[in-house]
């Protein structure tokens, strides 16, 4: 049984570059995104002796305040948990071909990755994208 229980659910925000956003729209290779979300998850559990770990990112289209993508992360401590959450978003954000569309007030679109440097260099030992895409082929 756990004794810490994390959530993070990341929200769509109805702004971007100081333009108003109206939806977003996700799209992914499934196959592979799947493969490597299960794969963050067991380096998670590994590193963190996690008892839960659960990542789901949501595909199609996505309301401004709705949920994106959701974490959850059950350890016996809370710092354990809070931090395999953290590491489990920065990776998917990081790594995971999942492509963000984003529909302005404006009428422009834009395309976009999920998370351009958000994620902390530490996790990955410096790997590209590219190299981590080559490990799931």
């Amino acid at each position: 049984m756990s004794g810490a229980i994390v959530l993070f659910s990341g929200e769509t925000r109805d702004h971007h570059n100081e333009k108003k956003v109206l939806y977003l729209e996700f799209e992914a290779y499934e196959p592979l995104a799947e493969k490597m979300i299960e794969r963050i998850l067991q380096d998670a559990g590994e590193n963190w002796k996690l008892q839960n770990a659960i990542c789901v990112h949501r595909l199609g289209k996505v309301e401004i305040s709705e949920p994106a993508v959701c974490v959850i992360t059950g350890s016996s401590h809370r710092k354990e948990a809070y931090s395999a959450n953290r590491y489990i978003i920065d990776r998917v954000k990081h790594e995971v071909p999942i492509w963000k569309r984003e529909f302005y007030s404006d009428g422009s679109v834009e395309w976009g990755l999920q998370c351009p440097g958000c994620a902390h260099e530490e996790h990955f030992g410096g790997e590209e994208i590219s190299d981590e895409l080559q490990r799931y082929r």
